[in-house]
């Protein structure tokens, strides 16, 4: 498994990185942790002749707070993420789910706007950051824009960052009193990629369920919010007959995709709504403290 001759470029700036596309157009792909890329093209399922690499790039790595959010860079490793005494007190979502990828090699290596950028359907990431109403960032020729994490996953490995940008940062709000949190999922015995993977994040006033979000990843072509569970949930009190009704409302209209070595698509939706009620039930837990 050997790829296809290419050329190596390594940028420094993020600015240079979209001087570099625009000067090599399709035939360059961006390399960021790699995790992704290098086995298709070892596959030669993918043969860019040209890679350009983020890896030096400084202002696309790190973690911040500002205001009411967290940004981080795109660039910044799972284990970064995972291990942010920052992300663990804000938005321990997030940190849950980074925790949760592959295993220490590749949480090392591979990079939240890489994994965002590939958009593998069955990534930890796109759950969080559907259910944290998430927003990315991505900067090109001359101008950035901002993309809400609910328009970004547009079908199989397909997002919305457009020819010639940078995904550069991911803003994720922090969390607020009175909100659970959970990501739970069935990992690939081999590949650690979820099966199914579904996060949750519960907003409670009192007993009520103020706010739910809900996100599955793994089930089909592209991770989704489970509107039907959701709305099953909201100005309702919580227990688990309730949380068992709504739950069973995941697989309504999921789209499904069968794995013929593991899982048929029927198996994917009865674990979606398994785990849809255990996610619940756990943030449930978590924001009555």
């Amino acid at each position: 498994m050997i790829p296809a001759t290419f050329e190596y470029v390594r940028a420094h700036t993020v600015e240079e990185a979209i001087r570099l596309l625009q000067q090599y157009g399709d035939r360059a792909k961006l390399l960021a942790g790699g995790h992704s890329l290098l086995p298709l093209m070892k596959l030669r399922l993918s043969q860019p002749e040209v890679l350009i690499d983020l890896g030096r790039i400084q202002e696309l790595k790190g973690i911040r707070e500002e205001g009411d959010s967290l940004v981080i860079g795109a660039m910044t490793t799972h284990d970064e993420v995972a291990a942010s005494p920052l992300v663990q007190q804000r938005c321990p979502l997030l940190a849950e789910a980074a925790s949760q990828i592959g295993d220490l090699q590749v949480r090392n290596m591979g990079t939240i706007g890489g994994s965002l950028a590939h958009a593998d359907p069955a990534a930890d990431y796109p759950a969080a950051v559907l259910a944290l109403e998430a927003e990315i960032t991505c900067q090109g020729p001359g101008e950035s824009r901002t993309v809400k994490a609910t328009d970004w996953f547009v079908d199989l490995l397909t997002t919305a960052l457009q020819p010639g940008e940078v995904l550069t940062q991911v803003r994720v709000p922090v969390h607020k009193p009175g909100q659970g949190w959970a990501y739970l999922k069935v990992p690939h015995p081999a590949s650690g990629y979820a099966l199914v993977g579904v996060a949750c994040l519960l907003t409670l006033d009192g007993s009520t369920c103020r706010e739910a979000r809900l996100a599955v990843t793994g089930v089909g072509p592209k991770a989704v919010r489970l509107g039907n569970v959701e709305q099953a949930l909201v100005g309702k009190t919580l227990d688990e007959p309730t949380v068992g009704e709504a739950a069973r409302r995941a697989a309504e209209g999921l789209e499904a995709t069968d794995d013929p070595l593991y899982a048929s698509a029927e198996y994917k939706r009865h674990l979606a709504t398994v785990y849809t009620k255990r996610a619940i039930l756990k943030a449930l837990e978590r924001a009555r403290g």
